[in-house]
């Protein structure tokens, strides 16, 4: 099926869904989490969703990369790597970006709302041939023909 050549999402027009906070994963609180995936790439490798939370302290695990921008609210997020790190509080209009495979712990004082781009790692030797094609078209600075 083909892809769209443009999907937007305003707002809050999308439905948000209960995505349960693993239990074991709650510090403090009763936060309940919800979210809307609205597009996934063509290859499946990257999504972007809408994504909120209620007070509550927790742990969080980044299996994917990634980025988030803050539309309400705030989050005190504090990373796990490096030991020691600082707490980050993240307010509307601030962007952040996780990496796959890493602890934080969040602390949501009232509620939070994130839109945010999950994305995949490529494999290193992958990656290189992935760059190297769209380095190549890019410099090509024509589109495909019709």
């Amino acid at each position: 099926m083909p892809q769209q050549a443009l999907t937007v999402v305003r707002g809050d027009d999308v439905e948000l869904l209960d995505d349960p906070i693993n239990p074991a994963w709650v510090l403090e609180g009763r936060p309940r989490a919800r979210v809307c995936t609205w597009v996934t790439s063509a290859d499946q490798t990257a999504s972007s969703f809408v994504w909120d939370c209620t007070a509550g302290r927790f742990r969080w695990y980044f299996a994917v990369d990634e980025t988030v921008t803050i539309v309400d609210g705030s989050v005190t997020v504090t990373p796990d790597e490096p030991e020691g790190a600082e707490p980050v509080t993240l307010r509307v209009g601030d962007g952040a970006c996780f990496r796959a495979g890493t602890w934080s712990t969040w602390h949501v004082e009232d509620y939070v709302r994130k839109h945010a781009l999950l994305r995949v790692p490529v494999p290193g030797p992958m990656a290189k041939v992935v760059n190297g094609l769209g380095r190549r078209a890019h410099r090509l600075g024509r589109p495909p023909a019709r």
